[in-house]
């Protein structure tokens, strides 16, 4: 029965949600008054036709993620979160669980920086979401599933990205990510899912597991906080790059940003606008 009203539950408030307050774009055409499924799919970084499976009853199992980006895309308040959690045979994540919520709040800040790239990780860097300039930037998200969703991993197993780093800055990157990780780990001991990341982490990464064994202090950190990007349209990029802590939530926002009037304000501006239509295609 939980399984049926859970899919009954996301439809009906998927239904009330108003496209425009969350940033998707309403044509004069439109009949939905709320979300359409492809939209909501969309915004949690599920597929269409398992959104579909769900709301139908026929998808039984729905993980706690999907759940935490459902809750997320839909914009639910505690309450409602938490009712979700119970109807797909979750219970809500407490305090000693590493938290992946977005509050209101902190929604509302990233609505606020919506034409500017920015990426959300949980304590574990496990990525909660990236918005649409990012990807744009970076390269398509929306396909990462499992491991390939954790920003230690894929440093450590050197997964392709655009972002352009020395052999000693790369080393460093990972070790400060390892560090971080461990802190996390000592904060969070009851987590069963972090311990199983990290388990996964040390058996499938060498370089991993050789950090983790060291227990070393992690380098400084770069004070420049610069990045270049090798972006496959427009060119190298260099940005600055701006990591801000959630305390309450225990959340890492990092924002990409150009000096106005520069080449690379102008170049990040091109990579986002060609980025994002060929998203929407």
């Amino acid at each position: 029965m939980e399984v049926w009203e859970f899919g009954r539950t996301v439809r009906r408030w998927r239904d009330r949600v108003a496209p425009e307050a969350i940033g998707v774009p309403v044509g004069r055409r439109r009949r939905a008054s709320g979300l359409r499924r492809e939209e909501l799919a969309a915004l949690a970084g599920i597929s269409a036709d398992y959104l579909t499976r769900l709301e139908q009853g026929r998808a039984t199992a729905p993980s706690a993620q999907v759940v935490e980006s459902l809750a997320r895309a839909l914009r639910l308040a505690d309450t409602e979160r938490d009712l979700l959690y119970r109807l797909a045979g979750h219970a809500a994540p407490g305090p000693d669980i590493v938290p992946s919520r977005v509050t209101p709040s902190v929604q509302r800040l990233l609505d606020r920086l919506s034409h500017t790239p920015v990426v959300v990780y949980d304590a574990g860097w496990t990525l909660v979401l990236a918005n649409a300039p990012y990807d744009a930037l970076m390269g398509d998200t929306t396909t990462w599933r499992g491991l390939d969703r954790n920003a230690v991993w894929r440093n450590v197993t050197r997964l392709p990205s655009r972002v352009v780093h020395t052999p000693q800055e790369q080393a460093e990157h990972e070790a400060r990510l390892v560090a971080d990780l461990r802190l996390t780990a000592s904060r969070y001991p009851a987590d069963r899912a972090l311990r199983r990341l990290i388990t996964d982490l040390t058996s499938g990464s060498p370089r991993f597991a050789e950090l983790w064994d060291a227990q070393a202090p992690p380098p400084p950190a770069d004070p420049s906080r610069r990045k270049t990007i090798d972006h496959p349209a427009v060119g190298p990029i260099t940005l600055d790059c701006d990591t801000l802590l959630v305390t309450l939530d225990d959340l890492r926002i990092t924002v990409y940003t150009a000096e106005p009037g520069t080449e690379d304000a102008d170049r990040l501006d091109l990579a986002v606008v060609l980025g994002t239509q060929s998203l929407q295609h």
